[in-house]
């Protein structure tokens, strides 16, 4: 079946959430070179898996391109989450949201690559993991950083305590900053004490 709809990171496309147990409209983290979704996270419940093939409740369907944006609805007013939702998806979801950790995307390209490490001399089996899996690792560090930035800053911590563990909490920005290379959008990337 021919694709006539291509995606890039930071597209919107509805895959099913092994997590949810449902459809759910999905942020694309990576594409192929047919500009075909690789890896793909669940705007629902945060967690990125890769790409299914689309919605698998009802009728087996190709994926379809975006849709124009429909009349603004009411909000929904109503925190209980569906039944296939547990409390500890729900609280990771406003968490993250409240937070701004948000999924990012690798640079072209770094898309589809490998890291492969070969010990000094050939002694020894290399080893090679796709750049996406490394990112992500990558990108969990940063959102972890940000949440401990943030518990920090929020804490009742004498102020010299939050000043000694803020810098090394900025210490580890400027030691990650080696990695900002794998980050397409700059926004994403580590700052060190030179950074805002």
């Amino acid at each position: 079946m021919a694709r006539e709809q291509t995606y890039r990171a930071g597209s919107s496309i509805e895959d099913y959430c092994r997590a949810c147990k449902t459809d759910r409209d999905h942020t694309v983290i990576a594409v192929d070179a047919d500009a075909w979704p690789v890896r793909v996270k669940c705007d629902w419940c945060g967690s990125d898996h890769n790409y299914r093939g689309g919605p698998r409740i009802g009728a087996p369907q190709a994926p379809q391109a975006p849709r124009a944006p429909e009349a603004p609805r009411a909000p929904e007013r109503t925190f209980m989450p569906p039944p296939s939702d547990d409390l500890e998806s729900v609280l990771r979801r406003i968490i993250r949201e409240e937070s701004g950790l948000t999924a990012a995307a690798p640079a072209p390209k770094w898309r589809g690559g490998t890291l492969v490490l070969r010990p000094a001399g050939g002694q020894g089996q290399e080893k090679s993991w796709p750049i996406e899996t490394f990112f992500n690792k990558i990108v969990m560090v940063r959102n972890r950083l940000r949440t401990l930035e943030q518990q920090v800053n929020a804490s009742d911590l004498p102020d010299d305590v939050k000043l000694k563990l803020q810098g090394y909490v900025t210490g580890c920005y400027g030691s990650l900053t080696s990695f900002n290379v794998l980050f397409a959008d700059e926004a994403d990337q580590f700052k060190g004490s030179g950074g805002d």
